[in-house]
């Protein structure tokens, strides 16, 4: 091969660097599920198998020209008002980002409310990455020299393969 060796480290520290990365994607929640938002859905329940995350998303999907979505307070949301409302939508496929760590009030605000179109969820911190501290000494070293061992083994191959002894 005719490839310089600085080129071929750059295209390994680039692999090794996409590889480590960890993704952290945000989730979209979808209020109801299959069902939606419609009246009639017990939306504490749907709330309470999911766990919210500063950065995720609720969305709400709907009939646009029969309900609506308002933020609300805990108040309008107690008593299905929207007096005070910090957000509205209505466009059938709403997507609302959950940005600060703190409980949301959402209800439809044409009535159906007290149908039971309200939904309250708690927002938690992401939580912090894990750490070397949280772990024993013994497993912190074994993810150290498994991770090592790999990344040594692959630059290993890759000079063998591409016919290089040294830099």
């Amino acid at each position: 091969m005719s490839s310089s060796p600085s080129l071929i480290f750059a295209l390994l520290v680039l692999i090794s660097a996409v590889a480590t990365v960890s993704p952290v994607a945000a989730t979209d929640h979808i209020v109801g599920a299959n069902r939606g938002w419609n009246p009639g859905i017990n939306y504490t329940l749907w709330a309470n198998n999911h766990t919210f995350y500063v950065g995720d998303l609720i969305s709400f999907r709907y009939q646009k020209t029969q309900y609506n979505v308002f933020e609300v307070n805990q108040t309008g949301y107690d008593n299905c008002t929207t007096e005070g409302a910090v957000g509205n939508w209505s466009s059938g496929k709403d997507f609302v980002p959950l940005n600060k760590a703190k409980r949301y009030y959402f209800i439809c605000g044409n009535g159906q409310c007290f149908n039971g179109m309200k939904v309250s969820v708690l927002v938690h911190p992401l939580p912090p990455p894990p750490t070397a501290a949280k772990h024993s000494k013994l497993d912190s070293a074994a993810h150290i020299v498994s991770h090592w061992g790999l990344w040594s083994l692959m630059v290993s191959y890759a000079l063998i393969w591409f016919g290089f002894g040294s830099f």
